[in-house]
């Protein structure tokens, strides 16, 4: 779980006071008085006690008030606090477990897997999921063919790494022959078999384009023909992970202002901040949450998001995770991920 620069220390009675309060917040979304906690806290003390406890809360940066008569509502520290020192995780019921499992026990193709896995976090936690699609080994090119057909398309056949094949339709700025193709597939062959095919994409989109105009035209038709090949597998790579359930965010009273969800929503189809807070958490130890600011991005200050990385033969190969209000219901939320996590990276296991 992530850890955070630490908080002043509380005493008992305030950690309980703390708990009651956040537990009722996230319960309601309404700042809560010190009447409503003392009947929920089930202590014996008087109200001027609760409200100096609160009052000296709210001097710590756990609390704040909307305005002078209302309520406290917790902060992003006092959220911290609460999922770090005073939050019990609630393991999830039978049923919960079997639908997920059910769900992710399928012979699905990957992507299939990822979008199924989304659509189940959305659908369970009533937020937002989110699961990067699992990012395979170092991909080796072995070896590069191309065959002519019709209409100004190539058809390009990959070997990556041992004997995974792929293949790919491309369209050329002009016809090429059978020889032609021949000899641009043997010149990359030899320069750039057994290359991370990342590093080749890179060369022939950067070194090799700034000295075109000195290539022989063989040279050039290989280059012309590779980039568009290699440009393709930017397109393909691009979908870095999938999300469902950004409607469920409108729900939310913190969430629903026009501008707030417009960010949002910019956000998901972008994918960069997105993204970029999944990379963070790809090399991490079990659960991340981000309350906030924490997140380090503008767009996500009223949210949280709460990940989990995910493994294939012990190697982490991604993360998935639930983007919903600061006001989540943690400990229900964690254990979804968490299962969740466990059940995708089975289910991606390849089977003897």
């Amino acid at each position: 779980m992530t850890t955070k620069p630490s908080s002043p220390v509380l005493n008992e009675r305030a950690q309980h006071l703390l708990r009651v309060l956040i537990e009722r917040y996230i319960r309601d979304g309404e700042p809560v008085g010190s009447r409503t906690l003392a009947r929920d806290a089930v202590m014996d003390l008087s109200p001027a006690t609760i409200r100096n406890v609160m009052a000296d809360l709210e001097d710590m940066g756990f609390v704040k008030s909307p305005h002078t008569s209302a309520g406290r509502m917790p902060t992003v520290q006092g959220y911290r606090c609460f999922v770090d020192s005073l939050l019990t995780v609630q393991p999830l019921d039978g049923q919960d477990v079997q639908r997920l499992r059910n769900e992710l026990n399928l012979d699905l193709e990957h992507k299939d897997l990822v979008e199924r896995t989304s659509n189940l976090l959305s659908g369970i936690t009533r937020m937002a999921g989110v699961v990067m699609l699992p990012r395979r080994k170092q991909a080796s090119l072995r070896r590069i063919d191309f065959l002519p057909l019709s209409d100004n398309r190539v058809l390009v056949i990959m070997v990556i790494n041992e004997r995974e094949v792929q293949n790919r339709i491309i369209h050329t700025d002009r016809k090429y022959s059978q020889s032609e193709l021949e000899m641009a597939a043997n010149f990359l062959n030899e320069q750039f078999s057994g290359k991370d095919i990342a590093a080749v994409r890179e060369f022939i989109v950067a070194d090799l384009q700034q000295t075109h105009t000195d290539m022989n035209n063989m040279m050039q038709a290989a280059i012309d023909i590779a980039g568009q090949a290699f440009k393709a597998d930017d397109q393909q790579e691009a979908e870095d992970f999938v999300v469902a359930g950004q409607a469920n965010l409108m729900g939310f009273r913190e969430l629903c202002e026009v501008d707030k969800l417009r960010h949002l929503f910019d956000a998901f189809t972008q994918k960069r901040e997105i993204l970029g807070l999944l990379d963070q958490c790809v090399n991490a130890d079990g659960v991340q949450i981000f309350i906030g600011e924490e997140s380090g991005y503008n767009v996500l200050d009223e949210c949280s998001v709460v990940t989990s990385p995910y493994s294939v033969d012990g190697r982490v190969v991604g993360v998935l995770g639930v983007i919903g209000p600061t006001r989540m219901a943690y400990n229900r939320v964690i254990s979804i991920v968490d299962t969740t996590a466990r059940l995708l990276g089975a289910a991606l296991n390849p089977r003897d």
